[in-house]
């Protein structure tokens, strides 16, 4: 199982490698905002990594399009990821604001 640390709640839950991080989080009953169903579309469920972006999916250009589209190409700058489109592969932290359902 990996770990994901969520920030600055200080969060932490156990995932399953090969899971996404909002498939993870709706799982562990976070409130973790999303609005298109996963697809890249609405970046509701965008996050910025801290640490660990080696144990994550590398970022492909449906998730770089919808964020710099939506967001501009600082985003990138800043490390910021969707969580529909980011696969879990081992422990890492990230930053978003959350509530437990």
């Amino acid at each position: 199982m990996a770990r994901v640390i969520i920030l600055p709640s200080g969060i932490n839950i156990e995932v399953a490698p090969g899971t996404t991080l909002l498939k993870a989080a709706i799982e562990n009953d976070l409130c973790w905002p999303h609005t298109c169903g996963g697809q890249a579309r609405c970046t509701t469920c965008a996050y910025i990594l801290i640490k660990g972006a080696e144990n994550t999916s590398t970022m492909n250009r449906i998730e770089q399009h919808a964020l710099t589209s939506r967001k501009g190409r600082h985003v990138l700058s800043q490390k910021m990821r969707l969580a529909c489109q980011t696969v879990i592969e081992g422990d890492i932290t990230v930053q978003k604001n959350l509530m437990i359902i």
